[in-house]
């Protein structure tokens, strides 16, 4: 028998389902928000709910949205000669975050993972062969995960896209900013040393 109300295990129950969040963190949140303003627990139950019922993915990138097209597929700014593939819209958000990249962007949602029942069928590979077809982009950059299945979706890609006369590109990987080389493993040194560059 629990000495927790229903209530509250209830709430600990679905907090524990979110990602990086055990049984201990999920008792903390629970306690945190019974201990909370009523009126900030109702704008947090709000904000989950709105957040369900309007975002949707951008007919145009694949994104995440509350209008469609989205705010960079829509931006007249933005460079569209190049497209940027991510596997995740936390990607997108991750590399916009970094004010590098003015292009647009696609976003494929998942790599290639055979093990797991994850071929071409189940990412978004269509949608971003038909958006090159009207001739306007010239490069496309790969920007998936320096993971196997990452490198298995990039090469995957940049072999359906040459043909077609494009500038296929893939981000460079190695050390990040304010690393020592001393302590990094052997395949960031690899990856470092492969994707070096002229100064």
């Amino acid at each position: 028998m629990s000495a927790l109300p229903p209530p509250l295990s209830r709430l600990i129950q679905e907090l524990v389902k979110l990602p990086g969040i055990g049984e201990k963190t999920a008792t903390r949140l629970a306690f945190h928000l019974l201990r909370t303003d009523r009126h900030d627990v109702e704008l947090l139950a709000e904000a989950l709910t709105k957040m369900r019922e309007e975002t949707r993915m951008c007919s145009v990138c694949l994104g995440l949205t509350a209008d469609d097209p989205c705010a960079l597929c829509s931006d007249p700014r933005r460079d569209a000669s190049s497209i940027c593939v991510v596997e995740r819209p936390a990607d997108l958000i991750a590399l916009e975050r970094s004010g590098q990249f003015s292009g647009r962007y696609h976003v494929l949602h998942g790599c290639l993972a055979p093990l797991d029942g994850v071929g071409p069928e189940e990412l978004r590979v269509a949608e971003l062969l038909r958006r090159l077809e009207d001739g306007s982009v010239r490069e496309v950059v790969i920007a998936t995960n320096p993971t196997v299945e990452g490198e298995a979706t990039a090469l995957y890609l940049s072999r359906l896209i040459k043909p077609l006369g494009l500038r296929v590109t893939r981000i460079a990987h190695g050390l990040p900013m304010g690393a020592d080389v001393e302590y990094a493993d052997s395949a960031t040194l690899g990856k470092a040393l492969e994707g070096r560059r002229e100064m």
